[in-house]
């Protein structure tokens, strides 16, 4: 450790730390725009000079490394004057536009103007104008003459997204940063560069002009969409949701959150929200009351169970559904006797599943991803299934490690691959015993299975045997492939010769939830695809949408008695005679678990809207009209001490609930199937209506693709 001493005080840190990091050590704030905890030293903007003893002038905080001994004062006359001379250069050409500006209320310029900044201004010529430009329908670049060349947004795009989408050009104040070649910004994290910015140069282009930030109330949520479970602050006005922006957690999302997390909150607003209940008479819907409505829908579930059986009624719900209203849906089919629920929706392998009360999971926690020596990842387009475990491995590529992949089709990752192994999906399990093979082979051991070695299989089998941090991850297109079992069967025997951890990349905000409250086939039971094609007389929707959520259309549905939706939005209708209004993730408290099993809870942040309800409330009405015990629990609170007893919010789930452990035989024929795999911007109802995200050049580019699904 070197010791220094700043404004009197001793401070150690380690060496090859700078100056500002000893200060933040301290709890000593230095002024500051270019830096950022989490991007490289750019010293930039020189806000941060300090006067550090023995040298001839101010020297950056942010780029002076720390010597033993050193004496550092940050508010000495000298080090106030150098910063207030930078403040001065830096709003000679900024515009006088504080209020108009969106940023206003949240702008390091602005605030440190107050404290380093003159009373007047000396500059009489004319500021520069930098002309606006358009990147795309989510980051506003209307006001680049407030840009003060931080390259935050820069650095951003370099070495956390991967993709350098912006850059400086010109010289002197001709300097502007922009987009080359006249494109769009089309990251999948690009939004993390609107709170990258210190002043109001890149804004929400959704947001723009929507509310004064001092307007807005904050309130803590988690992200519905992938199985980051990234924390989020969901900002408010007069109970709507306006923004919302990243929830510091170190050991989830760090500061980043992705795009859809972002931007998906606007299909909270839009037009295609259900109200109220709706029942479908002589083809035309009529809206109704909630009595009526769960009266109609519970006779209905008495008339087919005492007509056809249990075995008729089922539950087909979204992972994306929270712990408490999953654990509530199965107590009803479990309460009326029947097998049939699932969360799988995409799922082509009935078999692949973890035992009772278990889940398959990440296999280690999500932090660790950015110390990984060495990575294979089968079956996944890693950056748009996962944005945010992309961006950890990306960090440890960028550290030295060895990232592998097994996949159809070469995929821009963002990141350097070391070695691909390319197969079609009705290969990848041939692909996967190869490597396997290769392994043994390296070992002088037997192989699980005989297979072709190719020179790539052989590349990534010597990779893996050598590092010390090493895991195997199984992505969405695995864990819907119909070799499911085979595919984790093999990557568990390579894990264990090689000792690297073995995992899956779950899809969802809750697919480690559904899997541990027990939302999965009982014995005999249907899966999704089974009761989407046909095989019930009652089916329920729980925040589904058939042929968009899963490989089945859903038109079997129409033969059905009964068919309920619950859903925050005007859909089904062509298939259900029911439409029940529940609460998006805003407007209920609830729970998911991340794939690193860790339970998250949050509450409401806005007022139902409309006649809308929680699920779980509806879930637990419908079980006290169809005389059901275990119905009634008050609180969301209280139906999870019942789901997941002893587990508290914040905490992982006991690792012997955790499993990925598999005696599955392994099977290498090729199959003919493709894995259904949803779309970055496909992925749940919420992004689907988010006109932001699907104006995106990855929304467009999926619409294009799906065009004639299901026609």
């Amino acid at each position: 450790m070197v010791e220094i001493e700043l404004d009197g005080k001793k401070v150690e840190v380690p060496p090859g730390s700078m100056v500002m990091h000893a200060a933040e050590k301290a709890g000593t704030y230095i002024p500051h725009f270019c830096y950022h905890k989490k991007l490289s030293i750019a010293a930039n903007c020189r806000m941060c000079l300090v006067d550090v003893e023995k040298a001839p002038k101010p020297m950056p905080a942010c780029a002076t490394p720390v010597t033993q001994g050193m004496i550092v004062r940050t508010k000495s006359d000298k080090a106030i004057k150098a910063q207030q001379s930078v403040m001065e250069f830096l709003l000679i050409n900024h515009p006088l536009d504080c209020p108009i500006c969106d940023q206003g209320g949240e702008c390091q310029l602005q605030d440190l103007a107050v404290g380093y900044g003159g009373g007047a201004s000396r500059y009489q010529e004319e500021k520069r104008v930098v002309f606006h430009k358009d990147v795309g329908p989510l980051i506003s670049m209307e006001e680049m003459s407030r840009c003060i060349h931080c390259t935050r947004c820069v650095r951003f795009g370099q070495e956390i997204a991967g993709v350098m989408e912006l850059g400086m050009s010109h010289r002197g104040e001709h300097s502007e940063i922009e987009t080359f070649l006249g494109q769009s910004v089309d990251s999948e994290l690009s939004g993390n560069m609107i709170d990258l910015c210190p002043v109001g140069a890149l804004t929400s282009k959704p947001f723009r002009y929507q509310a004064r930030t001092w307007e807005l109330s904050r309130r803590k949520s988690i992200s519905p969409h992938d199985s980051t479970g990234a924390n989020l602050i969901v900002q408010v006005k007069n109970q709507r949701v306006m923004r919302v922006v990243p929830l510091e957690n170190e050991a989830v999302n760090e500061c980043w959150i992705a795009d859809r997390d972002r931007f998906s909150y606007e299909a909270l607003n839009g037009e295609d929200r259900l109200t109220r209940p709706m029942l479908k008479q002589g083809g035309q819907w009529q809206e109704v009351d909630w009595q009526t409505a769960l009266e109609y829908v519970a006779n209905g579930l008495k008339q087919v169970q005492a007509a056809h059986g249990a075995g008729a009624i089922g539950v087909v719900a979204s992972p994306h559904s929270t712990v408490e209203e999953l654990f509530l849906a199965t107590a009803l089919m479990r309460g009326l006797g029947s097998p049939n629920i699932d969360t799988r929706l995409r799922a082509a392998d009935d078999h692949n599943r973890a035992p009772a009360g278990s889940a398959r999971w990440l296999g280690m926690p999500i932090a660790d991803l950015s110390t990984l020596d060495r990575v294979l990842v089968v079956g996944s387009n890693l950056r748009k299934d996962h944005p945010l475990f992309a961006q950890r491995i990306r960090q440890a590529a960028r550290k030295g490690a060895q990232v592998h992949a097994l996949w159809a089709q070469p995929q821009d990752w963002a990141l350097p691959v070391a070695q691909a192994v390319q197969a079609e999906p009705g290969r990848w399990a041939a692909a996967l015993a190869g490597i396997a093979a290769a392994v043994a082979e390296a070992k002088g051991g037997p192989a699980p299975v005989a297979a072709e070695i190719t020179p790539a299989a052989r590349a990534v089998a010597a990779s893996l045997l050598s590092g010390e941090r090493k895991a195997v991850l199984l992505g969405n297109a695995a864990a819907h492939h119909e070799q499911a079992s085979s595919l984790l069967a093999l990557a568990q025997w390579i894990g264990e010769q090689t000792g690297a951890r073995v995992g899956y990349l779950t899809e969802a905000a809750n697919t480690v939830g559904a899997q541990l409250v027990g939302a999965l086939p009982g014995p005999g039971g249907l899966n999704a695809t089974q009761m989407l094609t046909g095989g019930l007389k009652a089916a329920l929707l729980l925040q589904v949408e058939p042929g968009l959520d899963s490989a089945a259309c859903g038109q079997g549905l129409e033969r059905s008695d009964m068919v309920v939706t619950l859903s925050p939005f005007k859909t089904n209708l062509d298939v259900s005679d029911v439409l029940l209004p529940i609460a998006p993730f805003t407007e209920t408290s609830g729970s998911f678990v991340n794939a690193e099993g860790r339970l998250q809870s949050f509450h409401a942040v806005v007022k139902p809207l409309g006649e809308t309800r929680p699920a779980w409330k509806v879930l637990r009405v419908l079980g006290n009209l169809l005389g059901l015990p275990g119905f009634d629990a008050d609180s969301s609170q209280a139906v999870l001490a019942q789901a997941l007893p002893g587990v508290a919010p914040g905490a992982i789930v006991d690792a012997a609930r955790l499993d990925n452990r598999t005696q599955a035989p392994i099977d290498i024929h090729a199959t003919m199937g493709e894995p259904c795999v949803a779309a970055i911007y496909q992925l749940d109802g919420l992004v689907r209506r988010a006109p932001s995200l699907q104006l995106t050049a990855d929304g467009r580019a999926a619409r294009r693709a799906e065009e004639g699904v299901c026609a």
